[in-house]
């Protein structure tokens, strides 16, 4: 659109940095630029630098797909990745089951799925763009991006993102100013900004008829560098007769219009003045072409649309309105779509709609918003219409296009009731997209469309279900507590919704104030009913060493009404863990996710508790894996705060498992996107793994000092209940950094503020504190107390710590033969949960006790990352690489590369080894189901 031309070389003006940049990101095999998304104005010439990279890129053997976003249709979910993925349908159809499923359904050419399932689609597509990756680089190019459904962008980036190293290159083009969710974070860009003085003036003096003197100098001075400017009003100059407006005149929108207009409406002004003139049928095509604003030929057919070859797109072509193609008629930029549109009378605008709704029938969800594009006055069954393609919607798993069509039908609604519940609606599925501003903008408007106090109640619920997600815990609980406070009197029930919403706020801000305020709003809501249950959820969340007793007693009950309901058998499983009653919840969350799978395409409330049972239990693998679906799905949502929750569990894996370095980094990511004091529990879970990171090293004063900034400088603990479990690796690290003395009077303050409503494995825990801080006489009662409960064995990495103490301390006291027996048990514990530290550390002991600890086989594992060890774990159990991939969120190829480089250091050289040679160090790290 801005290429200058001499002899057979056509060359883009004024871009070479961007196309260089663009070349070196579609040359490289596994570019350094993965992903690149240009931004610019309209008219900077986004499109024509991606023709040149598709140009290239298709020239040296490279599979590209390309689609570009239309604004009309970015409210149907999964069309733009239909469009894309269109050209590789056999490749779709060569997918797994599963993922073929997720896929067809999605785009409405299957059933729909009883659960859609975002991550699932998600895997779908990187899966299929890895096996297209497998036989030749792939560039996958989005232009218009900014008007790509949500649903389709989040499955693309999901994609995008896994797929570094592998021969894939994704080149995106936005609007400046426009938001692309899931490319709005940590993505490299590249802006096309204006062309300098002398580009400009290049520009210019390649046109057939280049301006000159005082015309030439207005043009330059009114385009302001933007190439599509320069070039129309040239075009519109050279045009201009001694009769008609002047084409560079700003205002040109009669006497109504105030000063210069933008430079986007003036280029308008100029495309819609080439209507003049056109023949009826032409200007009749333009405009049906233009509501129907969509670049799918199949579509277009199925529209009625003049064939590309008809007669009445020839004036428009000459004018250069649009182009002609095998693929049907185009407009030769946005700005014509627009000025055709807007150039039309209202009353033709919902004429040409209607007659696309009638001409698209069997496409009912284009058809709906056609009838509602057409309707002038509210309409109660376009409405009903736009609720029914709405629900279609949702059961694909296109939350934000569900959400955007009850927006629609709500201001269609002829009754203010109706339009207010559509609206509620649409701020639940809002809520599912992650887009906090968008849910808070339709619940505004709800409160100004209704004061009906059940509707205005739900609102608020919708708005703290998401915003609990986000890191504005401080604001997000007072909104909630109020407005349960508000409903306590009247409305009992929705008061424990809104009040449940702001104890996980509270429990993730872990601010002691915000406890006292939904202890005393619970006791002014009746004490029994058919909520007892979320009454009993709630008293665990905001205190659970608050009469842990009574809290313990409704659990058998609570599991019982938990059978067959998915959400509140997780709601049981967390509460069971928060009690520390974590065997109850490892049950319940293994029931939850074997039965139901992950649901929804948002984490559940206290979303980490999940990743730390399985921590806690020593099922490491299956922690991680948490870990990954939670931070895919918080990466998707641009929620921080669950993204940091996964980085702080997988941290404390990782430390345990010696990779302090991964480990360091994983905890300062976790820190680094939150508050600490609007997210103390994150905060926590961070330290502890920094702690834990410095005692595998042999860093105790470092150890220490990460520890002890989880309890204040008075000694209570930062977080009521992330706190506490870090007391014997402070004390741990206490003993051997010279703060002994600090360090038992932390533990001693903490052992009174729980008293007897301490858990089993809290006790034990504090028992080993003393037992290590107390004089070597006074020791071992403490060690005999944290290791007397056989329950403590299901913390199998803390039991086992607490045995290696207490075997350090028998060899200490020459009570050598007493030791061997704790040292091997702990030995055995810490080689079958990988915890390689530990197990040296042990080895050393044993050895010195006069143990025969020669080193074992399954050692050469210490050679993998802790990912490599995982997915080792997972092909040994006879997963292929598809299933591990879609299990772990990466690739096949991903999966098969660090296989290859894994071998060798195993010293295998076929999968069927595997079994044998791992089946014990990992069994229990995780890699079970």
């Amino acid at each position: 659109m801005y290429e200058e031309q001499a002899g057979d070389v056509t060359g883009i003006v004024g871009r070479d940095a961007e196309l260089a940049r663009l070349f070196r990101a579609v040359d490289a095999e596994a570019s350094a630029e993965p992903v690149l998304v240009l931004l610019g104005d309209v008219g900077a010439g986004k499109s024509t630098l991606l023709d040149r990279a598709v140009g290239r890129a298709a020239a040296r053997g490279t599979r590209v797909l390309r689609a570009t976003g239309s604004e009309s249709e970015s409210h149907l979910a999964f069309s733009a990745l239909h469009l894309l993925l269109r050209p590789v349908a056999d490749e779709v159809d060569a997918l797994p089951e599963r993922q073929r499923a997720a896929l067809h359904g999605a785009f409405g050419a299957g059933p729909d799925p009883e659960e859609p399932d975002a991550m699932l689609i998600g895997v779908a597509v990187l899966h299929l763009l890895s096996a297209m990756g497998e036989r030749g680089p792939v560039l996958v190019v989005l232009d218009d991006a900014q008007w790509f459904d949500r649903a389709s962008l989040d499955a693309l980036s999901f994609a995008a993102r896994r797929l570094a190293g592998e021969p894939f290159t994704l080149l995106l083009a936005a609007r400046t100013g426009d938001r692309l969710p899931g490319f709005d974070h940590h993505v490299p860009t590249l802006t096309v900004g204006a062309l300098d003085d002398a580009a400009a003036e290049r520009l210019l003096e390649a046109r057939p008829r280049p301006p000159s003197g005082h015309t030439r100098r207005r043009i330059l001075d009114q385009a302001e560098g933007n190439p599509l400017a320069l070039l129309e009003l040239t075009r519109a100059a050279t045009a201009h007769g001694t009769t008609g407006p002047d084409p560079l005149a700003r205002d040109t929108s009669g006497p109504s219009s105030v000063g210069p207009l933008p430079l986007t409406d003036h280029l308008e002004h100029v495309f819609a003045a080439r209507l003049d003139g056109l023949p009826t049928t032409t200007r009749r095509a333009l405009l049906l072409l233009a509501a129907m604003d969509t670049v799918d030929a199949e579509t277009a057919a199925r529209a009625a649309l003049p064939d590309a070859r008809d007669e009445a797109w020839l004036p428009a072509e000459q004018a250069e309105l649009i182009r002609r193609s095998g693929r049907g008629p185009r407009f030769s930029h946005p700005l014509v779509r627009s000025a055709v549109y807007h150039a039309a009378s209202p009353e033709a605008r919902s004429a040409a709609h209607s007659v696309l709704a009638e001409r698209l029938g069997e496409e009912p969800d284009r058809g709906a918003w056609h009838r509602a594009a057409a309707a002038t006055a509210p309409d109660a069954e376009v409405a009903a219409e736009l609720a029914r393609t709405a629900e279609r919607a949702r059961r694909r798993g296109g939350h934000a296009a569900a959400a955007s069509a009850l927006r629609r039908a709500a201001d269609l609604a002829p009754r203010r009731a109706d339009s207010a519940r559509l609206l509620v609606a649409a701020a639940g599925q809002a809520v599912l997209t992650g887009d906090l501003a968008w849910v808070e903008e339709l619940a505004g408007e709800v409160r100004a469309r209704t004061d009906d106090a059940v509707l205005l109640a739900e609102v608020a619920a919708q708005v703290g279900r998401l915003a609990t997600l986000t890191v504005r815990h401080t604001v997000v609980f007072t909104r909630l507590a109020d407005a349960a406070a508000e409903s306590a009197s009247e409305r009992p029930a929705t008061a424990l919704d809104l009040l449940s919403g702001a104890a996980v706020t509270g429990f993730y801000c872990g601010r002691e104030d915000q406890r006292r305020r939904v202890q005393a709003v619970l006791r002014s809501l009746p004490q029994d009913g058919p909520q007892a249950w979320l009454r009993a959820w709630v008293r665990a969340v905001a205190d659970p060493f608050d009469d842990r007793a009574e809290l313990l007693s409704v659990l058998p009950q609570f599991a019982a009404e938990a059978r067959g309901h998915p959400d509140r058998l997780v709601a049981f499983a967390v509460m069971a863990w928060l009690l520390d009653e974590t065997p109850q919840a490892l049950r319940a969350f293994d029931e939850a996710f074997d039965r139901w799978g992950p649901r929804g395409p948002l984490p559940d409330a206290l979303g980490g508790a999940a990743a730390w049972t399985y921590v806690e239990q020593g099922r490491w693998g299956r922690a991680q894996e948490a870990c990954a679906r939670s931070a895919a799905l918080g990466t998707t949502a641009g929620l921080d705060h669950t993204v940091a929750c996964a980085a702080a569990v997988e941290a404390t894996v990782l430390a345990y498992q010696g990779d302090t370095t991964a480990a360091r980094a994983r905890a300062t990511t976790a820190l680094a996107l939150v508050d600490p004091l609007e997210s103390r529990s994150v905060a926590v879970y961070a330290r502890r793994a920094l702690g834990a990171a410095a005692l595998a090293d042999g860093a105790h004063e470092t150890a220490y000092d990460q520890l002890r900034a989880v309890f204040t400088a008075e000694g209570d603990p930062v977080h009521y209940h992330a706190s506490y479990p870090a007391l014997a690796d402070l004390a741990a690290a206490a003993v051997r950094g010279g703060r002994r003395d600090e360090a038992g009077k932390l533990v001693e303050r903490a052992a009174h503020a729980l008293a007897d409503d301490a858990s089993p494995r809290l006790r034990a825990l504090i028992e080993r504190a003393r037992g290590l801080l107390s004089d070597p006489v006074d020791a071992e009662p403490h060690f005999g107390a944290a290791l007397a409960d056989p329950v403590l064995a299901h913390w199998p990495f803390e039991h086992a710590q607490t045995l290696l103490d207490l075997a350090e301390w028998l060899r200490r006291r020459r009570r050598v033969a007493e030791a061997r027996a704790p040292l091997t048990e702990a030995l055995e514990v810490f080689r079958r949960l990988g915890a390689r530290p530990w197990a040296e550390r042990a080895r050393t002991e044993a050895r010195a006790a006069g143990l025969d600890v020669a080193d074992t086989a399954p050692d050469a594992l210490a050679e993998l990352s802790p990912q490599q060890r995982q997915i080792v774990g997972l092909a040994a159990r006879g997963m292929t690489n598809r299933e591990i991939g879609e299990r772990l969120f990466l690739s096949p190829r991903t999966v098969g590369s660090h296989l290859y480089r894994s071998f060798p250091k195993l010293g295998v050289t076929a999968r069927s080894q595997l079994r044998d040679l791992l089946e014990g160090p990992l069994a229990a790290s995780g890699h079970e189901s």
